[in-house]
């Protein structure tokens, strides 16, 4: 550790344009084990981390850096998903740069941020490739059931955290995929439709039930879903149309509605989907970094 003194900051390195420009993937690369072990090394492991205080999670930034930095990954995995549901999401759109790295000690001392986020990343992924990441098998099964309105991140990291508990989890979500804003709101050069797709199925094969194209109000009402045997809890807090109301308050300006931004996004994946020719790709990274700011 401490290795910030000999050793400059590094990010992933960016795909080549000509390569980015035949398809809607990431901009970055994943970090080579080296490299992510050399940068995790650069962590001064302060008395008082504010790279964890600026977190809002909480996470245990410098334990699992260190954990990286000497080679246990899978010791490091269970680290960094002790308190997030979605490393591997968090790692990718969350805005490091003005919370865990804009805080940490060796960038306000002129040496150059740790690259938190991308060595988040890093883990993640190694973890999924090596297995470790099982679906989730409770100690006890409950009887009781529960009821979430709301694929969105929100829903997902509830509907995980009961299933855990042992509790039996059905999901309503009025769009035909899981994920709300990270598959609707977000494009897929800042986070790839296939890493929410992964952390959907892992939770079926946990045992939760999603039910898609699911209008709550109008396909069944709270007490009917109720009176089926659930305790219903509410996960829109992060629903499109609050997105849009809080976007319409912040700026003055007239956005679409949820309902349109759903579509456009859906669009666009159908159009990722295809393949269209690369001479169309601006327009739609246009479209897609519209969006994404959307979400801030």
């Amino acid at each position: 550790m401490l290795k910030f003194v000999s050793r400059e900051r590094e990010t992933p390195p960016k795909r080549e344009s000509g390569e980015r420009s035949r398809d809607f993937g990431e901009i970055y690369a994943r970090f080579a084990d080296e490299h992510a072990a050399a940068q995790a090394a650069r962590c001064s492991q302060c008395g008082v981390p504010f790279c964890q205080n600026h977190c809002p999670l909480g996470n245990d930034i410098p334990d699992w850096l260190k954990l990286v930095a000497e080679g246990r990954m899978e010791e490091a995995y269970a680290v960094s998903s002790a308190t997030n549901n979605m490393p591997e999401v968090c790692g990718r759109i969350c805005p490091q740069d003005r919370l865990c790295e804009g805080s940490c000690v060796i960038e306000q001392s002129g040496h150059g941020t740790v690259t938190i986020g991308s060595v988040e990343q890093y883990i993640t992924e190694t973890a999924w490739e090596q297995g470790w990441i099982k679906p989730l098998s409770p100690a006890r099964e409950r009887a009781q059931s529960v009821g979430i309105i709301g694929a969105g991140p929100a829903g997902l990291a509830a509907a995980e955290e009961l299933r855990r508990e042992g509790f039996q989890v059905k999901v309503y979500d009025r769009y035909d995929r899981t994920g709300g804003l990270l598959v609707y709101g977000i494009p897929n050069f800042k986070l790839e439709k296939y890493i929410v797709e992964r952390r959907t199925d892992y939770l079926e094969k946990s045992g939760v039930q999603f039910v898609r194209n699911f209008d709550v109000g109008r396909n069944a009402t709270l007490g009917e879903l109720r009176a089926d045997g659930a305790v219903v809890d509410d996960a829109a807090a992060s629903d499109l149309a609050a997105l849009v109301a809080r976007a319409q308050a912040a700026g003055g300006g007239e956005q679409p509605d949820a309902d349109e931004l759903a579509a456009e996004g859906a669009e666009q994946q159908e159009r990722a989907d295809a393949e269209l020719e690369p001479a169309v790709h601006g327009a739609e990274v246009g479209a897609g970094g519209w969006i994404g700011e959307a979400d801030r």
